[in-house]
């Protein structure tokens, strides 16, 4: 049967439908040592990430990452390798069973213990999140009295998992090592359940440390929000009580502080939202273990509601208050700039008044020259009719010179005028 043709294809297709199956948790069984390591990268250090990994990958005789790679899976040989490459982090995930006798009645053996420590040292970026997490059997170690010799009793949280599948211990502190530490006991859980909950557990710690990234960002603006609401304060009430002659430095400090709070509002934003959006994947994920309270234990969900809640209403609170002043600034500026408008509408109309009235006072001097114009040009015209008549005498005409100039001025006056009005009349109807 020959093949179906096919329609033509969008040309990210493929991306878009493989990227549900994107970084899928993998099948894992108790006892094993998990090392989760997150890097604060920004674009550079993100791309020397990838450069890093295909350097352990071929000190072990593995193939490089292409340039498109955005997770991998390796076995390193005793250690089991997850790499992820994130917006803004890059995670690696070392994996290792371990023999978990004795567990408890000393330091545990971490994953990275047969990782390249020198290679180790080098990973590019800063580094957000070292989390040691240890799957154990319940069935091999019960209640979880083991747990006190790893965790610290002070600040101990534990919840039951999995609608009471596993039991996981933590105390959100940092010890010795450098390292936050966590111990999952695993009931009957199937290895891709329990792939899962190791999965989203590592994510909590991860999007919780990614989410507080906001919290000295929050910090430190609402310091210089502080400082810009007192300018604005003082700004609207010189506004209120300044003359015309102040208005233009006052509008000038007015744009000098809007331009400050844009640019710390344009500076936060991202990371404000980036900081919302990681709250809400660390509620999604405390929600997705289906946790249950162990007797007399705080759970994660009531520690994070407790301890992360104030940091997560500090970043809303500045980005609220950021959009706040904003707004502020940017009524007052409108009252100022409408102000100024108004006078220099005011400025206009007495300059239109006054150019009324000098060309009311050209026009009335215009008709004056043009009076005394009429009368000059009669003056002028006569004399040569005086002049012609004279001369005409000794041809025959009959009136003295005197006379033919006394009968001449009131036409000659009379013509001018209509010339001139005639003039006058084309001239403005041509300019209309």
């Amino acid at each position: 049967m020959p093949p179906a043709i096919q329609p033509p294809s969008h040309p990210q297709r493929v991306l878009l439908h493989n990227e549900i199956h994107a970084r899928p948790p993998e099948a894992l069984r108790a006892p094993l040592a998990i090392t989760h390591v997150v890097m604060w990268a920004d674009a550079g250090q993100r791309e020397a990430s990838r450069a890093h990994l295909a350097l352990l990958l071929r000190d072990h005789h593995l193939a490089p990452p292409d340039g498109h790679t955005t997770h991998l899976r390796a076995d390193l040989g005793g250690v089991h390798l997850r790499w992820e490459l994130h917006t803004e982090f890059v995670t690696w995930t070392f994996t290792a069973p371990f023999r978990a006798d004795g567990f408890g009645q000393g330091e545990p053996a971490a994953a990275i213990g047969d990782v390249p420590q020198a290679w180790l040292a080098q990973l590019p970026g800063q580094c957000l999140v070292n989390l040691h997490l240890w799957v154990l059997s319940m069935r091999e170690f019960g209640d979880g009295e083991l747990v006190p010799g790893v965790l610290r009793d002070d600040t101990l949280v534990a919840s039951s998992v999995a609608d009471g599948h596993g039991e996981v211990f933590t105390d959100f502190a940092l010890h010795a090592d450098g390292g936050s530490r966590m111990v999952l006991l695993a009931g009957s859980m199937t290895p891709r359940r329990l792939g899962r909950m190791v999965q989203r557990l590592l994510e909590i710690e991860t999007y919780r440390m990614a989410a507080l990234l906001g919290l000295p960002a929050a910090r430190d603006a609402a310091a210089t929000l502080a400082l810009a609401e007192r300018e604005l304060a003082a700004l609207a009430e010189a506004i209120r009580a300044a003359d015309r002659d102040a208005e233009p430095e006052l509008l000038d400090r007015l744009t000098r502080l809007a331009g400050q709070v844009e640019s710390q509002y344009a500076a936060t934003h991202a990371r404000f939202s980036a900081s919302r959006a990681y709250f809400e994947l660390v509620d999604l994920r405390i929600r997705d273990i289906g946790e249950s309270r162990l007797a007399g234990m705080q759970t994660i969900g009531e520690f994070m509601e407790r301890r992360l809640a104030p940091a997560q209403s500090t970043c809303e609170w500045v980005a609220r208050r950021q959009d706040a002043l904003s707004q502020r600034v940017s009524r007052i500026s409108n009252l100022l700039r409408t102000r100024v408008e108004i006078q220099q509408q005011q400025s206009s109309q007495q300059l239109l008044a006054t150019m009324n009235q000098r060309q009311d006072l050209q026009l009335r001097l215009q008709s004056t020259v043009e009076g005394l114009s009429v009368a000059a040009i009669t003056y002028y015209i006569v004399g040569l009719v005086s002049y012609l008549a004279k001369g005409a005498q000794a041809l025959g005409w009959p009136w003295s010179p005197e006379t033919t100039a006394a009968v001449a001025i009131p036409l000659v006056a009379l013509g001018v005028w209509w010339s001139l009005k005639r003039l006058h009349h084309r001239v403005f109807r041509n300019r209309h």
